[in-house]
């Protein structure tokens, strides 16, 4: 599948969580941004470096930048456009096989499913900790008219 294509699927998956999550629906275009731009981020990390666990951090560090600005341009709480945006990098196939090659009594493949998944959410967190992290005036830039 395409990138272009991946990601607009991002988007309308994105918006699927953001409905079911009960986002206030003026928020769903900007919730959809920002899953399809961590997505996309994502697949040109993945595509360039090869490693999911790489690609899941710098698609972290963007959505959650993503995430913060929305979050002060459009007056609205982060979680918004965070628990939104992180959906589509969330690893629920790599704990989906890591459960399934645990039961059929495939250890080594349980093991190795788990641990990258392990080191995917552990990627997941750390970027969403970095970003937020940065002082929230950083955001506020060029948003401030009165700044001066």
């Amino acid at each position: 599948m395409s990138i272009i294509l991946q990601t607009i699927v991002a988007f309308f998956a994105t918006v699927s969580f953001a409905v079911l999550f009960q986002v206030p629906r003026h928020q769903y275009f900007w919730s959809g941004i920002t899953g399809s731009l961590g997505w996309l981020c994502y697949l040109l990390v993945n595509q360039g470096y090869g490693s999911v666990v790489v690609a899941s951090f710098a698609a972290t560090l963007a959505l959650t930048a993503v995430s913060r600005f929305f979050a002060v341009w459009r007056k609205t709480p982060i979680t918004i456009f965070l628990i939104c945006g992180i959906f589509p990098l969330v690893p629920g196939a790599g704990i989906y096989y890591t459960a399934y090659y645990f039961i059929i009594g495939d250890n080594a493949m349980a093991a190795a499913k788990g641990t990258e998944t392990l080191k995917i959410a552990v990627a997941i967190t750390l970027g969403i900790v970095i970003i937020l992290s940065i002082p929230q005036k950083i955001f506020r830039l060029g948003l401030d008219k009165d700044r001066f």
